[in-house]
């Protein structure tokens, strides 16, 4: 199979779909791997050491996408990429297609078959291809915070952890997966003051066993998200409904009870956002300001760390591109119902029930 790696262009991403390690490993299976030239700079894999294990370098884009039979992304294709789809290509990528209709329509309108790593599943719900990145931007998300309260970046002028005689600045976590309890983890590390709201009664008992006293963890409902947010200098959302959109938990509206110059960190912004007021933002403009309230939304926070996330991506997909290389797209689906969940457009279909029901108000061109 020819397998390529494309170069990711969307603002300060600097990700790689496949480490060399990676290419060597599949090369080695009797595979053909095409690398668009500078595709893994970013995260520090020059040109030469894809070569070095037998991959082949191609200067120019196009080539890489359409000698591809299976192509390999970190994120979404963006517009000025929509041309380079093809009906003979399968993309495997981040894809987050609910909360974004023009690609979506370019999928179908290509005959693309698309393969979201967010909704490849694995036993009970476990989404093992989203999970290092949401452990990632979990962690990333107190950092932010951290830094926003700073005075100079529009925060309010507080230290995180406080200091001796003087209270920590108070966490508010909403939703208790793996993006909130990293969250909560590296926001205790500072000493701030962490309280998680989650709804699963089950997931509550586990991370009452996993954080002990060290965190407030209270079952969430609107009185108790309401006075939480009064409370709370950084909320984080770590909301997420699998292929779908977010829920908009915090309106505009309940803005007004939060504090001047708090912090909002929106983790759910590839899938539209848990904050009414929330839009994506980029890594060169991260901040933007509504009643008040600072929001960071940055759509791609795992792209600011991609030595390490570069790394933590390609331990997660390997085993899945090597089983679309050696038994085709076709059986390696239907061999495992959970990679199958990962299917979301073939053929000018939507194939995935959550995106599908996303546009149940009228589907893009080409749906159905």
């Amino acid at each position: 199979m020819k397998i390529g790696v494309a170069k990711e262009i969307k603002p300060s991403e600097r990700r790689v779909a496949l480490t060399p390690g990676g290419a060597r490993e599949l090369v080695m299976l009797g595979h053909q791997v095409l690398v668009e030239q500078g595709a893994g700079t970013g995260s520090g894999f020059p040109d030469q050491l894809y070569t070095s294990v037998g991959a082949h370098v191609r200067s120019a884009a196009a080539e890489v996408w359409a000698d591809s039979d299976l192509l390999l992304k970190v994120k979404e294709p963006i517009e000025s990429e929509y041309p380079l789809l093809h009906t003979d290509l399968t993309l495997f990528t981040y894809l987050h297609l609910a909360p974004n209709r023009p690609l979506t329509e370019a999928l179908l309108l290509s005959g693309t078959t698309g393969i979201a790593y967010e909704t490849v599943e694995k036993g009970h719900g476990h989404l093992p291809l989203l999970a290092p990145m949401s452990e990632i931007a979990g962690r990333l998300a107190a950092q932010a915070g951290a830094y926003f309260l700073q005075e100079p970046l529009g925060g309010p002028g507080l230290l995180m952890g406080g200091v001796t005689g003087v209270a920590p600045a108070r966490v508010l976590v909403i939703g208790g997966g793996v993006v909130g309890t990293q969250a909560a983890r590296i926001a205790l590390g500072t000493e701030a003051e962490v309280t998680i709201l989650e709804r699963s009664l089950e997931r509550l008992h586990e991370l009452d066993e996993y954080f002990g006293a060290r965190a407030r963890i209270l079952m969430s409902d609107a009185i108790i998200l309401e006075e939480a947010l009064r409370q709370a200098d950084v909320v984080i959302g770590a909301v997420l409904v699998p292929g779908t959109l977010a829920p908009r938990l915090v309106t505009q509206e309940m803005l007004g009870l939060m504090k001047p110059r708090s912090v909002i960190v929106d983790v759910a912004i590839d899938q539209g956002g848990c904050f009414e007021t929330s839009h994506p933002t980029t890594h060169n403009d991260p901040v933007f300001v509504v009643d008040d309230v600072l929001h960071y939304c940055v759509a791609n926070m795992p792209g600011a760390v991609p030595i390490t996330a570069t790394r933590a991506l390609t331990n997660a997909t390997l085993p899945y591109i090597r089983r679309l290389a050696e038994l085709g797209v076709d059986k390696a689906l239907a061999d495992d119902d959970g990679f199958h969940h990962g299917l979301n457009v073939r053929a000018g279909e939507i194939t995935y029930g959550p995106v599908a029901r996303a546009y149940a108000d009228g589907p893009p061109v080409g749906a159905w």
